[in-house]
């Protein structure tokens, strides 16, 4: 795959850039960590060469200066809010994530509720907590916040809640998805600190919009598609462009919240070390691209690819028609359509020439291979399996899974599980391959090739399975699908 950004280039200049912050701060710095601190698969789609764990890498090289903490709102946890992308609740992800940061070596200080106030479910986790030995604290709902600047930077506000006692230079805040009250822990801190006359600072770590590329630029238009939902948008930072003669670019949000961040930080700490939203970002990313062109171009088939699984996700359930529509004018505000992928028409001429559910991929060479629904494969199946041979040069025609890898299969799934569908899916298919592959030296090649198809785009006709999408994805391939079913029924499973 063509390479646009030079993932080792950013990571060392991040690392020097969050040490900086730390000695402009006297030793000591709250960040706020923002978007996903590893599989970061959208930064690795918009640009090629940035690996998903970046960031965890980064933080590997501060690591004996680095404390984590991890906050979580106390509603989310009463209200078992879910992450999507791993179907768990917040509360089971911050153990996850308290799991993971420390196989790798990290401190992990404390979990703070956020927004507490005595919610049943939030207490229950408080006391599952304590008997993992993990140290809970709590932060309340402060009346008039944000704009009660008075109240909030008083005894009354951050002064109420608990003190997160931490040893390193760096303490690392952050959670298990947005709206979990990172950036009032850090500036609950920063009160507390301040008060024992211990200086400290705060900054925010954020990966995009990329302050430093053009408003307009597709990586950071992917940025919108990414968090249409969130109703965000790229604009220009005034407050920049007024203090520094210098147009960046930052997201509504922040840019709306700044006056009021400012506020507090000078009755904080006297003044504000920021005199904008882009002040406050420590983010090297614009400095690590190598390709612009090979950037652009990934981020433009990111934006198709949210358009479509935003077009499958409403008809599958008839919900958020706005967002669809706003993805396709941030489609015509970066200049392309749904048929930006060659993939997409050739599973269309797939289907249209057979009768039947097909799927097209561009391989890493450019050359596009497509599979058809038959008697023992489903599209999926048969796409991957001919990806395969095309990408490890094993003829087409050549069968490479046995019938009696596949026939057991089979029958297993219609006289046993009592599917109506005898086909195999994807991740069965490989299963068929792998036993193949025990007495087959060309099975094996084939499989072997599964590193290969990472990063590729496949389409498909209609709407694929959850386990066909689930397999594809893991394996790294981005799949968009037409939203369509195969057949004509009110229920899908």
């Amino acid at each position: 795959m063509r390479q646009g950004f030079d993932n080792n280039r950013y990571i060392e200049l991040q690392a020097a850039n969050i040490r900086k912050r730390i000695a402009q701060f006297g030793g000591k710095l709250y960040l706020e960590f923002g978007g996903k601190l590893f599989d970061d698969n959208h930064a690795a789609r918009v640009l090629p060469g940035f690996e998903p764990d970046a960031k965890f890498r980064m933080l590997e090289s501060l690591r004996e200066d680095v404390e984590i903490v991890i906050a979580i709102n106390a509603n989310h946890i009463e209200k078992a809010k879910m992450r999507g992308d791993l179907g768990i609740t917040y509360d089971e992800d911050v153990l996850r994530l308290i799991d993971v940061f420390r196989s790798r070596g990290f401190h992990v200080g404390s979990v703070v509720l956020t927004q507490y106030a005595n919610q049943p479910a939030a207490d229950a986790y408080r006391r599952r907590l304590a008997q993992l030995g993990i140290t809970c604290r709590l932060h309340y709902p402060i009346p008039g916040y944000p704009h009660d600047i008075e109240r909030i930077v008083s005894d009354e506000g951050y002064g109420r809640n608990d003190y997160i006692e931490t040893t390193r230079p760096l303490v690392v805040v952050t959670a298990p998805g947005p709206g979990s009250g990172k950036l009032a822990t850090c500036l609950s801190q920063l009160y507390h600190e301040h008060r024992r006359g211990v200086k400290a600072g705060y900054a925010k770590y954020e990966t995009f919009p990329v302050w430093n590329l053009p408003l307009n630029h597709p990586v950071n238009i992917a940025y919108e598609a990414a968090t249409a939902d969130l109703d965000d948008s790229n604009i220009i930072d005034p407050f920049h462009l007024e203090a520094h003669g210098e147009t960046t670019v930052n997201y509504n949000r922040d840019v709306e919240a700044f006056p009021v961040l400012r506020a507090m930080m000078e009755r904080i700490m006297g003044s504000s070390p920021y005199q904008s939203p882009t002040d406050m970002g420590v983010n090297m990313v614009g400095f690590a691209i190598t390709d612009d062109e090979a950037c652009r171009e990934a981020a433009r088939m990111e934006i198709v690819r949210r358009f479509f699984d935003a077009a499958v996700r409403f008809r599958r359930t008839g919900a958020d028609e706005e967002q669809l529509e706003r993805l396709r004018s941030i489609m015509q505000k970066a200049g392309v359509d749904e048929n930006l992928s060659p993939a997409r028409a050739a599973a269309l001429r797939k289907e249209e020439a057979t009768g039947g559910p097909a799927g097209a991929m561009v391989l890493p060479d450019g050359r596009v291979v497509t599979g058809k629904t038959g008697d023992l494969l489903g599209a999926a199946s048969a796409l991957l399996m001919n990806a395969l041979k095309a990408v490890t040069g094993v003829d087409d025609d050549l069968p490479v899974i046995r019938d009696t890898a596949i026939e057991p299969i089979c029958t297993l799934k219609t006289e046993h599980l009592n599917s109506a569908n005898r086909r195999l899916h994807s991740d069965e298919t490989l299963i068929a391959l792998s036993i193949s592959s025990a007495t087959d030296p060309v099975a094996a090649r084939v499989i072997g090739g599964l590193d290969q198809l990472r990063g590729c785009d496949a389409f498909f006709s209609v709407i694929i399975s959850a386990a066909d999408e689930a397999l594809y994805r893991r394996l790294g391939i981005n799949v968009c699908c037409e939203p369509k079913y195969e057949r004509v029924s009110l229920y899908h499973k």
